[in-house]
């Protein structure tokens, strides 16, 4: 029976063709989520929804026509695609093919977690130093199955599973207040998102950050050094460099990374990439969210920019090829091109040998948030975990830093990469949306960055 709606709902798509499209799609969602918030020796909040709905989209010419609604039964993804064409074409909506069963649902509907140990985690941390002020907890879970269904006869199902889990500590000493937080977030079952891990790790390293930084002096400002840490996060890869090479920010916002295919736009150390099929990652997935399946895809090779992510939309613009980057918040939104599981390739040196070669410097062991401009790639951002560095050696931790530069400079004054690659999973805001993604660096000795601190 399912075939025959798929096979139905692929010929209303087809036919958008005859009346100008140059492609039309379905995306088709059925998920359930969970989520707890834990605050001030309390739950603030539990909840449960689910998000089951469908999307028709209408690419004619250079334009998107766009419609959804909940559910996924045949008679309503029939009146979304009718929608879309009257507002693509300008003909009268058609009548819904009949059919209220859900295309689309969620066969094995996930349990809410155990967050009992929350009250216990909360009291542990507070015993543990008489200068916790606060600790919070969140926890989601969710499942989405997807089934995309386009005009040229694709169609492509995937099941994805999500797993978050955040500890924010506030601290406080004479008055000063310190904030750190700590998340562990994978595209895995509930079931085994705490293998090798468990809460308890995820809140004291937040503990120990919060702690630590009441004791720090502030940061001196001026250009210097800047060891930036494996696990000090990817946000300088993310936001500062490889929101520039995705084709729409290329093509309507003129990002700096413009026209220079095959040019040298980074150091020779220097190799970008952008991975979904890395199992269990935050950011991984088997199809993006228009059917096509995903890949590995190398940006920047030996410091040569090698391609730009798109979507089918940028892809047909300008004849970019097809990099299976399409991603969507949910069925609601249209596809953009993303990043997914970004990463530089570890180099050659170990993070000993790039401290001892610094005389001195910056050690920034923790990125906190920023502002970035994707056009330009110059950006500021926050550091919640810093050192300074005085003959080679790491002298005493310091508060208040702040980065600030532009990315594709950053990428040509690395002076070495380390072997050491971590992987730090968040969620991307764009164009209104946010995607689950994964960052991943390893350490990285950077010549004369700005660093702005307290005593400036």
């Amino acid at each position: 029976m399912q075939e025959k709606q798929i096979e139905m709902i692929r010929q209303k798509l087809a036919e958008t063709h005859k009346k100008g499209a140059v492609y039309a799609d379905v995306f088709i969602q059925a998920g359930t989520a969970h989520s707890a918030h834990y605050e001030d020796g309390r739950i603030e909040e539990l909840s449960s929804s689910n998000t089951d709905g469908s999307g028709a989209r209408i690419i004619a010419g250079d334009k998107t026509f766009f419609s959804h609604s909940p559910g996924t039964s045949i008679s309503g993804i029939s009146q979304i695609i009718s929608e879309a064409e009257t507002s693509a074409f300008g003909t009268p909506p058609l009548n819904a093919e009949k059919g209220r069963e859900p295309l689309l649902t969620m066969e094995e509907h996930i349990s809410p977690p155990e967050i009992g140990y929350m009250k216990e985690l909360d009291l542990k941390i507070r015993k543990s130093s008489l200068y916790i002020r606060q600790a919070a907890f969140r926890y989601s879970i969710s499942k989405r199955n997807v089934l995309i269904i386009r005009s040229d006869g694709i169609c492509a199902e995937d099941t994805r599973t999500y797993c978050s889990f955040s500890a924010q500590i506030i601290a406080e000493k004479d008055g000063t207040l310190q904030t750190a937080s700590e998340r562990r977030c994978m595209a895995v079952p509930h079931t085994d998102f705490w293998s090798g891990s468990d809460p308890q790790k995820v809140a004291f390293a937040a503990v120990e950050r919060a702690l630590l930084m009441l004791e720090a002096k502030p940061c001196p400002a001026g250009k210097m050094k800047v060891l930036l840490a494996g696990e000090a996060g990817g946000t300088v890869i993310h936001e500062a460099c490889g929101h520039g090479l995705e084709a729409d920010i290329v093509e309507k916002d003129h990002s700096i990374y413009r026209d220079k295919i095959g040019e040298k736009v980074a150091h020779d150390s220097v190799t970008m990439i952008d991975d979904p099929t890395i199992p269990c990652l935050y950011g991984s997935y088997r199809y993006d969210d228009e059917g096509t399946p995903a890949k590995r895809n190398v940006l920047i090779e030996n410091g040569v920019l090698k391609a730009y992510l798109t979507d089918i939309l940028s892809s047909k613009a300008s004849g970019l090829p097809l990099t299976g980057n399409g991603r969507r918040q949910s069925y609601r939104n249209i596809p953009v091109p993303r990043m997914s599981n970004t990463l530089l390739a570890p180099g050659n040196s170990d993070f000993e040998s790039m401290l001892a070669q610094t005389e001195s410097g910056l050690l920034v062991k923790k990125m906190g948030g920023g502002e970035v401009n994707p056009t330009t790639g110059d950006f500021v951002f926050y550091v919640s975990e810093a050192y300074i560095i005085n003959k080679g050696k790491i002298s005493y931790p310091v508060k208040g830093a702040i980065l600030t530069g532009n990315g594709p400079d950053v990428l040509k004054n690395i002076i070495s990469l380390g072997k050491d690659l971590y992987m730090d999973p968040g969620v991307c805001g764009k164009s209104g949306q946010g995607v689950p993604v994964t960052d991943g660096q390893p350490s990285m000795l950077i010549e004369g960055m700005t660093v702005g601190g307290s005593e400036a």
